[in-house]
């Protein structure tokens, strides 16, 4: 199954999408990560995008198109993936659709989290993050068993530098601008599905797979 999920900062599909990995058993690919595995592996694509970086600019979008593509072609992604936080613009997520249909996939769902503004604000102010593993915790809403130490590794728990209220609504502005017009583009594809992520957690799960059948 070929998903994505799609929601604002703070709209929590990165943690559903963490359900949905325990459950298919497809990988979560996330732009960074990407990245990140890209230039460690040293990758003609891995290089391209660490030469603009390595100068403080935003990697082209047809860069990060050539590694979407060299992630997506490799074995673990053969019985699906779940992509999270990309495509961000119109001109992205067309150029992803261009590469799928070139490649003989097709997205089969894209996993909507809607929340209000202000209840993100206020999952991210309480939001705790482990720097070693990047496991993600909440105080209120997923706190870890230990107050602030990582269940996973047992690291110590961190507020992110960019996880305050000014921040935070600069971040909404910029996605409702840029990545909400993808709502319509997906719509008009069919593959798009809208769930309550205001909801309680299991909620918001359940309501997840009742859309996957």
């Amino acid at each position: 199954m070929n998903l994505m999920v799609f929601g604002a900062p703070g709209a929590g599909k990165g943690t559903q999408a963490k359900f949905l990995v325990e459950k298919y058993n497809i990988p979560q690919i996330s732009t960074g990560d990407m990245l990140r595995a890209a230039i460690v592996d040293k990758t003609a694509m891995g290089m391209e995008a660490k030469k603009f970086m390595d100068a403080g600019e935003l990697v082209p979008d047809s860069t990060i198109i050539g590694i979407i593509k060299d992630r997506l072609d490799k074995e673990d992604c053969q019985n699906g993936f779940i992509l999270d936080g990309f495509p961000r613009t119109l001109a992205q997520a067309e150029a992803l659709e261009d590469l799928m249909s070139k490649s003989g996939k097709k997205l089969d769902f894209v996993l909507s989290f809607d929340v209000p503004d202000e209840l993100i604000i206020q999952r991210i102010a309480g939001r705790r993050v482990c720097p070693k593993c990047g496991a993600s915790y909440h105080v209120v809403f997923n706190p870890s068993k230990k107050e602030g130490i990582c269940d996973a590794c047992g690291d110590n728990l961190i507020i992110r530098k960019d996880d305050n209220a000014d921040t935070v609504k600069n971040r909404l502005q910029n996605y409702h601008n840029q990545t909400a017009p993808l709502i319509d583009f997906y719509k008009n594809m069919g593959v798009f599905a809208q769930i309550d992520g205001s909801q309680e957690l299991s909620k918001v799960t359940k309501d997840m797979f009742e859309v996957l059948g």
